[in-house]
C-alpha cells in the first residue's frame, strides 16, 4: 500500500482526493498545512507545517489538491524547494481508461472521467468529476478541468488553461495557453491565449488576462 502527503490542504476538493485515494488502495499518511487557515483533511491524518516536515516524508510521494493552476502551480514548486521530489499521478479507480494514453507526474483525475485513447496530460493536469475526454486529446500542464466537461477528439489545451464545469470543446479546436473557459460554454473554434470565453457558441468577453484568478503559468 503506497503511502502518500498532500501538500496544501486549505481546498475543499480534498475531500474527493482522500477518497480517490482511499479506492486506489493507497494510504493518505499526512498534509502539510503551507498557510494558515482552514483545512479539509479528514480529522485521523496528521498535519504539519513547512518546519516540521521530516527528511523521511520528503521521501513520500506527494499530491497538490488545489484546482486552481496558479495556486496548484505555486504548491508544487514550493514542495519540491522543499525537498519532496516525487509528484504523485493519481488516476481515480472509477475512471474509464483506454490501452493507449500518457501521463506525466502529478496528475490527478477524479471519479465517473472517461478517457479517450491516443491522449496526453502533462505535468499537474487536474480533471475533475465526470468529465469525458476524446481520443487523441493533449493537454499541457497544469490545466484544469471543471466537472462535466465534454471534450471531444484531437483537442490540443494550452498549459494553465482552465475550463469551467459542463463546458463543451468540439473536434480540433485549440485552446490557448492561460484561457479560461466559462461554465456551460461551447467552444466551437479556436481560442487565442490569455482570454475568457463563454456563451453557446463562446464567444471572446475579455482578453489580456493573466490566467485563471489573474494567475499566470509559465
Amino acid at each position: 500500500m503506497e503511502s502518500v502527503v498532500a501538500f496544501g490542504i486549505g481546498s475543499s476538493i480534498l475531500v474527493d482526493i482522500e477518497e480517490s485515494i482511499y479506492r486506489a488502495e493507497a494510504i493518505l499518511v499526512a498534509g502539510i498545512q503551507n498557510y494558515p487557515g482552514k483545512n479539509f483533511l479528514s480529522k485521523e491524518i496528521p498535519i504539519f507545517t513547512p518546519e516540521s516536515i521530516s527528511d523521511d516524508m520528503k521521501n513520500l510521494p506527494y499530491i497538490v489538491p488545489l484546482f486552481t493552476p496558479g495556486n496548484r502551480q505555486k504548491a508544487a514548486l514550493e514542495a519540491q524547494t522543499l525537498g519532496f521530489k516525487i509528484a504523485f499521478s493519481l488516476i481515480d479507480p472509477t475512471v474509464v481508461t483506454p490501452r493507449s494514453f500518457a501521463i506525466e507526474s502529478g496528475v490527478y483525475i477524479n471519479s465517473g472521467c472517461s478517457l479517450g485513447a491516443g491522449s496526453y496530460f502533462d505535468k499537474f493536469v487536474f480533471i475533475n468529476r465526470g468529465a469525458s475526454i476524446g481520443h487523441h486529446a493533449y493537454f499541457n500542464r497544469f490545466v484544469s478541468i471543471g466537472p462535466g466537461v465534454v471534450v471531444a477528439g484531437n483537442v490540443s489545451i494550452g498549459r494553465g488553461a482552465m475550463i469551467g464545469a459542463g463546458a463543451v470543446i468540439l473536434p480540433k479546436v485549440t485552446i490557448g495557453e492561460n484561457t479560461v473557459i466559462g461554465a456551460g460554454a461551447v467552444v466551437n473554434k479556436n481560442a487565442p491565449s490569455h482570454c475568457l470565453l463563454t456563451g453557446n457558441p463562446a464567444r471572446i468577453i475579455k482578453d489580456d488576462i493573466p490566467g485563471y484568478n489573474n494567475l499566470t503559468i509559465y
